[in-house]
């Protein structure tokens, strides 16, 4: 896995979760916030919070499901 990968499959699926990008690339969620928080600097990515799918607030969904990453167009 590398930086320029996970750009190019940004670029292309416009949104993923970290489980996503996790299981694609076979990594930690740790090492993945890494190289997305890199792209989030850099202007090409940002980080969005969903809401569970439930409509709930009870916080019990894991992290990596309801965070995402999702590419900015134009750069």
């Amino acid at each position: 896995m590398s930086l320029i990968q996970v750009k190019r499959y940004l670029m292309q699926a416009r949104q993923a979760t970290l489980t996503t990008l996790c299981t694609l690339f076979q990594s930690e969620p740790e090492t993945m916030r890494c190289l997305l928080n890199h792209l989030v600097r850099k202007g090409c990515v940002r980080k969005c919070e969903r809401k569970p799918a439930c409509g709930s607030s009870c916080f019990k969904c894991p992290v990596a499901v309801t965070e995402s990453y999702e590419w900015v167009p134009n750069n």
